[in-house]
């Protein structure tokens, strides 16, 4: 199953070894990344590195194995439903849009803990505890 993952998920596993890293690493799932997010993880990169208390070299290397469970997604391939998408979170976080467009190019559901994606009812929205009863079965 495609299953979108958002940044603060992505993130939080970059930070500490838990739960959301244990779900990227052992999910059978693809777990798609929009292209265009990697601009967050950079401009959040110094307190990544603050938080998790690893140097640039073990950063470097941790992001590289996340991205081995993990399928970039070009902008070129969910662009046709940015306009839709944009729609659909303008009133709620434009900002995430990016991944409702994803989410409506795969037709799947996006991995957050954010509520305000379940404030739109376009795409399905999976916790951790989603994703976690999924890594069970």
């Amino acid at each position: 199953m495609n299953i979108v993952i958002d940044t603060n998920r992505f993130i939080s596993a970059l930070i500490k070894e838990g739960t959301t890293r244990e779900i990227i690493v052992k999910s059978n799932d693809t777990l798609l990344f929009p292209e265009i997010e990697f601009q967050e993880i950079s401009k959040y990169k110094d307190e990544i590195l603050e938080k998790s208390g690893l140097s640039e070299v073990e950063f470097n290397i941790l992001l590289s194995n996340l991205l081995t469970k993990v399928r970039i997604i070009k902008t070129d391939q969910i662009i046709s439903f940015k306009d839709k998408a944009d729609r659909i979170m303008e009133k709620i976080d434009l900002d995430d849009s990016i991944f409702v467009a994803t989410a409506l190019a795969f037709n799947c559901p996006i991995w957050s803990d954010d509520n305000h994606f379940k404030q739109q009812n376009e795409v399905g929205v999976m916790t951790n505890s989603d994703m976690l009863r999924r890594l069970d079965d």
